[in-house]
């Protein structure tokens, strides 16, 4: 299965879903390149952005439970750029 690079956006409402966000990133960790968080106390919104990759399932795995949880909206953007899982080269593209 094809590998794919992307980032997701999440926006946290709910200050009583941030254990369990924060336990399903750790269930998915293998797949988080990068992670940011921005607390906006003052607003009662956490934002949080990953750099993910991962195959499409896995990656829509993990962006279907978060949307699920109280107080969370999740958007998820994937490049162009697939990986062969067993040969870790990149396809070829016809275009950008």
């Amino acid at each position: 299965m094809d590998k794919r690079l992307g980032m997701m956006a999440i926006l946290l409402t709910n200050k009583a879903s941030v254990h369990a966000l924060n336990n399903l990133l750790s269930d998915f960790s293998d797949m988080v390149l990068a992670r940011q968080g921005l607390p906006l106390r003052e607003k009662h919104i956490h934002v949080i952005s990953l750099v993910v990759e991962g195959s499409n399932d896995r990656i829509g795995a993990l962006s279907g439970k978060l949307g699920r949880l109280e107080g969370c909206k999740v958007k998820t953007v994937l490049t162009d750029y697939r990986e062969e899982n067993n040969h870790g080269q990149p396809k070829q593209h016809s275009g950008l």
